[in-house]
């Protein structure tokens, strides 16, 4: 995650703010010949910005706009891509007809608030987008039968940097957003994509996920159980994230994997693991070490040391299975998150070289 700057950040807006104030533009000109150079729409909490027109285009059937997005000081993979989206007439009675175009990608798993074959929308930027076109259709007493096809040029290349490929979003982007407003740093489409990915795990019944603090052990995770892509949730530090939603919409078997010192932190009752949010207590962790049978040269050593790696490896050299008692104190902790479902825990402990160094027991 990037190092967020210090002082007042600056918000941005969503691909579907942009796709909205595109389609309102797009089709105005459809319908007067004319296209301003600004837009202005209104988002589902009332503010009302202002888009630049990035790009116009007139043919002899559609007509189409583009805005650049600003994702403000988010460190969003979206920020500055092109959002385009193209106007023809449809079908009289047909309504508005959406079309992913080069660059938005198709849903081809099920378990989205999306059917499998649509375009990757959302249901809000949809509404938002058909408010807008019934508007203008009103205005201008227009049928307001449109075909909307969005596009994000280069929107292939950006995908392969979410999660879109892991929840069966092909060819490239989803349009999100619920607000229209982008939050810096506020992580809600990490959290997002953890929730549509147990959504994805349940629609296609799968038994067992895993959530992991890293890729060092995802992979590590992912090879022991032998587990398809679409089982692996995209944990990282949001564990507490993952697990409220978890708790609504349970799997049979869920496995939390990380590294020893993201999980000393959720052993010891934390739910975000990020460094900025929580720091492991070099006290606690002495302690556990002392109920394994540490010497007090040991627990000293541990209570000065510099990072929790650091403890793990003065432990292992002394044969204390300290890995395993926080393997265990964390799935105790987390199974008190769980509340009553009746999934299946464990947490499993990878070292930095991508091997098992500990393990919880098994559900009682």
């Amino acid at each position: 995650m990037n190092q967020k700057p210090s002082g007042k950040l600056r918000r941005g807006w969503t691909t579907g703010a942009c796709a909205a104030a595109a389609t309102k533009a797009a089709y105005q000109a459809l319908i007067t010949g004319d296209f301003s150079d600004t837009v202005s729409i209104v988002l589902p909490k009332g503010e009302q910005p202002v888009f630049q027109l990035f790009n116009k285009e007139t043919g002899p059937d559609f007509t189409a706009a583009s805005i650049i997005k600003d994702a403000g000081d988010d460190p969003d993979v979206t920020d500055r891509a092109e959002i385009k989206v193209t106007v023809r007439r449809g079908v009289r009675g047909s309504g508005v007809v959406f079309k992913a175009g080069s660059g938005v990608g198709t849903v081809t798993k099920a378990g989205l608030k999306l059917e499998i074959g649509e375009p990757a929308i959302n249901p809000v930027p949809q509404q938002l987008m058909r408010n807008i076109v019934t508007e203008i259709a009103e205005k201008f007493q227009d049928s307001g039968d449109l075909v909307l096809t969005v596009s994000v040029p280069g929107g292939e290349d950006l995908a392969r940097k979410t999660w879109n490929p892991r929840l069966g979003i092909l060819g490239g982007i989803s349009i999100l957003g619920t607000t229209g407003i982008v939050i810096p740093y506020s992580c809600s489409a990490w959290i997002h994509s953890i929730h549509r990915g147990i959504d994805v795990a349940r629609a296609n019944f799968l038994p067992h996920v895993a959530g992991c603090t890293g890729s060092t052990s995802e992979k590590a995770v992912q090879e022991i159980y032998n587990l398809p892509d679409i089982a692996m949730l995209d944990m990282g530090d949001f564990v507490g994230g993952m697990l409220k939603y978890f708790r609504k919409h349970p799997l049979p078997k869920l496995t939390i994997g990380g590294g020893f010192g993201k999980l000393t932190k959720l052993a010891q009752g934390q739910l975000d693991l990020h460094s900025r949010r929580s720091q492991v207590d070099f006290i606690l962790l002495a302690e556990q070490l002392r109920e394994l049978g540490a010497t007090s040269k040991l627990c000293r050593q541990a209570m000065e040391a510099n990072t929790a790696n650091e403890v793990l490896n003065l432990a292992q050299n002394e044969s204390l299975p300290v890995a395993d008692s926080i393997a265990e104190k964390a799935r105790l902790f987390v199974n008190k998150n769980l509340g009553n479902t009746e999934t299946e825990l464990n947490i499993l402990v990878i070292n930095n070289q991508g091997k098992l160094a500990g393990k919880s027991k098994d559900n009682a």
